[in-house]
């Protein structure tokens, strides 16, 4: 993915005013994407095909990539203090075989869910600065500045953490691997908060950025594979 295409994801969110809550798939009928979800594509690259459709008598979230990528995203404005649990669940048919997510050739991936932050601009070099605002100026206010990216890769293995190979201000969080559990729904839940500490290597008791919005999507636009994924609910809450 390219690195201000991947940060402009959250314009998808532009048309819509920020929510208190995540909708629920499970909440709509299957059909074309609805509610405060959107679409956000990239200029020049074929864009994936989302739909909901019924899996089990539950509406999801279906993505197909076929050499393709871009994502939906829904806007949010949460305080990782108070909500920074992150869950969903998610199912893929089948891995990115070719993909290399150390290489901007290989930056694929059968599914990936990003999580988007207001990351204060006095936080970022002056050089990412410049790009940030530069990108606000192209295509609005709602860029935001920094994003943790979960994915399910083919190969690297669970827990690894690295700079997006197109922008430093993604960074990619391994939390599923390989072929194993295709074609099963798997659960996840992650501190957003902590894991954003970790990620960007911000001291112990630092503040977290706001959380402006959640993407899902999958990525197959470097490799030309082809794939499926499936997402169910998203939803925010306090630690237990």
């Amino acid at each position: 993915m390219r690195g201000t295409a991947i940060l402009a994801f959250a314009l998808a969110a532009i048309a819509a005013l920020a929510a208190p809550s995540l909708t629920a798939f499970s909440s709509m009928k299957p059909g074309a994407l609805a509610g405060a979800w959107r679409e956000a594509r990239i200029a020049r690259i074929k864009p994936n095909e989302y739909s909901l459709v019924s899996d089990e008598g539950v509406t999801v979230l279906r993505v197909r990539s076929e050499g393709a990528a871009g994502t939906v995203a829904h806007p949010a404005d949460a305080d990782p203090r108070a909500t920074p649990m992150l869950s969903w669940r998610w199912k893929i048919d089948s891995v990115v075989t070719k993909a290399d997510m150390t290489h901007k050739s290989g930056d694929d991936y059968a599914a990936r869910v990003y999580v988007f932050f207001d990351v204060p601009l006095d936080d970022l070099s002056f050089g990412q600065r410049m790009r940030i605002l530069m990108a606000r100026a192209l295509y609005g206010d709602e860029v935001p500045s920094g994003a943790l990216c979960y994915v399910w890769d083919n190969r690297q293995p669970v827990g690894t953490m690295s700079p997006n190979p197109y922008t430093e201000r993604v960074r990619m969080i391994v939390l599923e691997s390989g072929a194993t559990r295709v074609g099963q729904w798997v659960t996840e839940q992650r501190d957003v908060g902590q894991d954003y500490v970790q990620a960007f290597a911000r001291p112990a008791g630092a503040p977290v950025p706001r959380v402006i919005g959640i993407g899902a999507g999958a990525d197959t636009d470097q490799t030309s594979e082809s794939v499926t994924a499936w997402f169910g609910d998203f939803r925010l809450s306090p630690r237990s």
